[in-house]
């Protein structure tokens, strides 16, 4: 089964019940079977983006520890790969966490995204698929 991306919204949204889709991002997730898999740059976002909620950045960490979100990627070993992502949609200010995931999507064959990001909309999984994003219009 192949796995999800997660993005930095959908673990912010998670943590932080305040946030307006956290009860969407909830329902999401917990209906999954399969593996959720992110990067480095996206757990340093959530971290960042969650360091004003007790605990939260801890939360995230805990997650990585336990295996809920996995970690199946270096950017020493794909620097290169993920440059050519960024100077490719270089126009749509990309950042480099979303550049890891769509590189992410084509080493993992999926193209399937946790995201609230609509730029996704925008950018293609491996050969030029366009991305699944969940958890879907809302």
């Amino acid at each position: 089964m192949t796995p999800i991306l997660l993005d930095t919204g959908v673990i912010v949204a998670l943590l932080d019940r305040s946030e307006r889709q956290h009860a969407r991002c909830r329902e999401a997730v917990e209906g999954l079977r399969r593996q959720l898999v992110t990067c480095e740059a996206v757990i340093a976002e959530s971290c960042y983006l969650l360091r004003g909620l007790p605990g939260a950045p801890q939360a995230v960490l805990a997650n990585v520890a336990n295996g809920n979100f996995q970690i199946p990627f270096t950017l020493a070993s794909h620097a290169a790969a993920v440059a050519a992502i960024l100077e490719k949609y270089r126009d749509h200010a990309m950042d480099l966490a979303d550049a890891c995931l769509v590189h992410m999507a084509a080493e993992l064959g999926t193209a399937d995204v946790l995201t609230l990001d609509a730029d996704f909309r925008i950018w293609r999984a491996a050969r030029g698929l366009a991305f699944r994003i969940l958890p879907g219009p809302g």
